[in-house]
């Protein structure tokens, strides 16, 4: 289920965050933890209203629930993980706008009970989450030589330094994409 739904490997959703925050995985843990957090909290609250919000204003009231809790993230990190907060910079705003947010808040939340809702927020945050971190985990190392931080690549080994820019990201995710329908699609044929 985490896989056939999965809102990035079959939606190509949430994708600013691959190029943005896999480049180490403690960046890429707080995002995902940061994203599970909103989807669990604004799909909660948007069940919990979805009877009294006015259907013309609904996205407008969506956004801004959503907003209210990646502020509260936002506070949280400053206060706390400082070093983190200033690593991931502008990105932890923008999950106000992630497409997975806004798109399970309107999809599921606004029409299924509480409950129902929190366990999709978390579904849809452990799927992205499933393809975030594996990809972080292979771009620290490899152009790092660090795993959270830690040496565990030889000092003396030539460090790809391309696997931490930006547009890695992205050549990462679409092999990580690539594989998984690769190996859905064999399964499938047999």
């Amino acid at each position: 289920m985490l896989w056939e739904e999965n809102p990035v490997i079959g939606q190509i959703l949430g994708i600013c965050s691959a190029l943005a925050v896999t480049n180490l995985v403690k960046n890429t843990l707080v995002m995902c933890l940061g994203l599970i957090f909103t989807l669990v909290m604004s799909c909660f609250t948007v069940s919990l209203m979805r009877n009294v919000i006015p259907r013309r204003v609904r996205m407008i009231i969506q956004v801004l629930i959503i907003a209210a809790y990646v502020i509260f993230i936002k506070i949280v990190l400053d206060a706390f993980l400082p070093e983190i907060s200033n690593e991931l910079g502008p990105y932890v705003g923008l999950i106000i706008t992630n497409c997975i947010v806004m798109g399970r808040t309107e999809g599921y939340a606004m029409a299924n009970k509480p409950v129902d809702s929190i366990l999709d927020g978390i579904g849809a945050g452990i799927g992205y989450s499933l393809v975030l971190l594996p990809i972080a985990m292979i771009r620290e190392p490899l152009g790092l030589g660090t795993f959270f931080g830690m040496q565990v690549i030889p000092a003396d080994w030539t460090k790809w330094n391309m696997m931490v820019i930006a547009p890695s990201g992205f050549f990462a995710l679409a092999t990580y994409i690539w594989i998984v329908r690769a190996l859905k699609s064999g399964r499938e044929k047999r």
